[in-house]
């Protein structure tokens, strides 16, 4: 089974709040993935940076993430994943984020585990297979 890397994780990582090292230490084997979705919301923090060094700063960690791990585009099976997971949310009445919604969708249309310091939220999701990474 493979990984896909959630934004949170990334975030951590630049702050210095996660090693990610560890995580990965013995797991080398396992295919790894980055959501398009989670490179778009990377390079929205570099947009949103307050100043030219912490935009350069961001945008330097974001452009080698994205250049060492594969980068999982949308396709029609994420799709058709995620317009069935958002409906039963909905139905549900257990919505979550709209951006959170299309990474579980991916990885249930892929097969793949979610590497998230977001548990709450995904945990919402039947069937998602959740690793925590603080």
């Amino acid at each position: 089974m493979g990984l896909l890397i959630d934004t949170s994780v990334l975030i951590g990582f630049e702050r210095g709040d996660a090693d990610l090292s560890a995580y990965i230490r013995g797991r080398e084997d396992e295919e790894t993935f980055l959501s398009v979705i989670s490179a778009s919301e990377l390079l929205h923090g570099v947009h949103r940076a307050k100043n030219a060094k912490t935009s350069a700063r961001r945008l330097a960690f974001v452009e080698g993430v994205i250049s060492a791990i594969p980068i999982l585009e949308i396709d029609l099976s994420a799709a058709r994943s995620h317009a069935q997971l958002w409906s039963d949310l909905a139905r549900r009445g257990r919505m979550i984020g709209f951006h959170d919604s299309w990474l579980a969708a991916t990885c249930l249309a892929h097969g793949l585990r979610l590497a998230t310091g977001n548990i709450r939220e995904f945990k919402k999701i039947p069937g998602l297979d959740v690793e925590e990474w603080t």
